[in-house]
């Protein structure tokens, strides 16, 4: 029996991020559910709710979905219209190809005020005499019954009717329900003739197989096989064939019915031809010695990079871009890296020593891919003692010189010997003795020739 499941609403909820809580329009179609429950706690917020083709036998649980427009439960087993009263919104219902025979039961529609639109196409109730002349005389608020639009005289002329129509759809029904219940009992006849057959098949073929002495069996064991499995395919074409040409009344159990031979065969099928799948052995990580292996069993492209200013390493994996961060399971150790992907070891063994308690992983918002950054253990040691080492002494006076030095911008004149520019004019006499000599013996020389002569350096020369 199959029935709608959180896991199942939320595969169905794609479009709205598999949120479930928030969601307005689902669709369930063809998964061959067999009762309607949970999606009036679970989707508050639902307008459109499609549900066709399933093998739902009863309307439930959805009178408190008060923001429900649109329901489709065309192509299952209902019979009888009911709990719909807390749908205020709902517009339009689709109940085609169903097994409604209660055509009374549409009063229960009295109270969906905006319901504007209902069919019933397929439905044993309209084949009733003045079917549709009852239900436009008992839902007022309809506008199109079957697609086809109800006009004001047609009205009318229903309501004019009424209590004749309303009198003939209840013998109608009696006469209906009464059949039904033979079906019920014919199905239920059925059932047990299968059921009965089916257990005389499996004990039969116990039999069989206990039968013989256990050489036989080994010998049979290789040729019989096949005999076994032509044996297996004849007995069930001939079942198909009885179970197909059987005729049987077209009722919510023969549709339950076949619904469930097909199944069983499928099944059946699926195990006898379907060779059983090996497990694969879970990939070694890890030998015996304790020696870690580089594994790729998600067949993932990836780059390992050594960022040597910032002392670390980088794994680049290239992730699918979809992929949902939750089925990534990231495990960094001090010699190597490992990433599950959907359950898949990634496996990479490091060439240093890593610091795993300082790695951190992210994803990349455009490509989707996993980048874990893993800080080096010893080279982050061994980049403080180079430099601790670097710093020598002499570096130290060094430096403590040049700085000694920049800060004496203003330099004493006395203490360095600077050409005098005042003495240009006086050398100038000499031209004709040979090239100017910036010199103070010869300075002196000339100081000691001219005795009287008195040199104030305040006075400009005169020539």
């Amino acid at each position: 029996m199959v029935r709608i499941t959180e896991d199942l609403v939320r595969r169905r909820a794609e479009h709205n991020n598999c949120e479930i809580f928030s969601l307005e329009e689902i669709s369930l179609h063809q998964q061959e559910i067999e009762k309607l429950e949970y999606l009036d706690k679970w989707c508050r917020d639902l307008k459109i709710l499609y549900l066709q083709n399933n093998l739902i036998p009863k309307i439930e649980n959805v009178g408190k979905l008060k923001k429900l427009e649109y329901l489709n439960l065309a192509l299952n087993n209902i019979e009888k219209i009911e709990n719909l009263q807390g749908c205020e919104d709902l517009k339009k219902l689709d109940l085609t190809a169903n097994f409604i025979g209660e055509l009374s039961s549409i009063e229960t529609l009295k109270y969906n005020i905006h319901l504007k639109e209902l069919f019933l196409v397929g439905n044993p109730c309209t084949e009733f005499e003045g079917y549709r002349q009852f239900v436009v005389a008992t839902l007022h608020q309809l506008k199109y019954l079957d697609s086809k639009e109800i006009e004001r005289s047609e009205r009318i002329q229903a309501l004019q009717n009424y209590p004749e129509v309303k009198q003939k759809i209840r013998e109608q029904e009696q006469s209906y329900l009464l059949k039904r219940a033979k079906e019920k009992e014919e199905a239920q006849r059925r059932m047990h003739e299968r059921k009965d057959r089916k257990e005389t098949q499996v004990e039969a073929k116990l039999e069989f197989d206990s039968s013989g002495s256990l050489q036989d069996k080994e010998n049979c064991r290789s040729e019989g096989e096949t005999e076994q499995q032509t044996w297996r395919t004849v007995e069930d074409d001939e079942e198909d064939r009885k179970f197909w040409e059987e005729p049987t009344p077209y009722t919510p159990e023969s549709r339950l019915e076949t619904h469930r031979y097909i199944e069983e065969k499928r099944k059946a099928k699926d195990n006898i031809r379907e060779p059983k799948k090996r497990e694969k052995p879970l990939p070694t990580l890890v030998t015996a010695e304790g020696k870690v292996l580089n594994v790729n069993v998600p067949k993932l492209h990836f780059s390992l990079k050594d960022d040597e200013e910032n002392n670390q390493f980088i794994l680049e994996l290239f992730v699918y871009r979809h992929l949902d961060t939750s089925l990534l399971d990231v495990d960094v150790q001090t010699t190597y890296i490992r990433v599950l992907v959907k359950g898949k070891p990634f496996q990479l063994v490091l060439p240093e020593e890593v610091k795993p308690d300082s790695s951190s992983a992210k994803r990349s918002q455009t490509t989707g891919h996993l980048v874990v950054s893993m800080p080096k253990a010893k080279e982050m040691i061994l980049a403080k003692q180079k430099l601790s080492a670097s710093i020598k002494p002499s570096d130290t006076m060094q430096k403590n010189a040049r700085s000694k030095n920049v800060e004496k911008l203003e330099v004493d004149p006395s203490k360095y010997s600077f050409p005098d520019v005042t003495k240009i004019i006086q050398e100038k006499e000499r031209i004709g003795q040979g090239p100017i000599r910036l010199q103070r013996e010869k300075i002196t020389e000339t100081k000691k020739n001219y005795v009287d002569f008195e040199n104030n350096e305040d006075v400009p020369p005169l020539i």
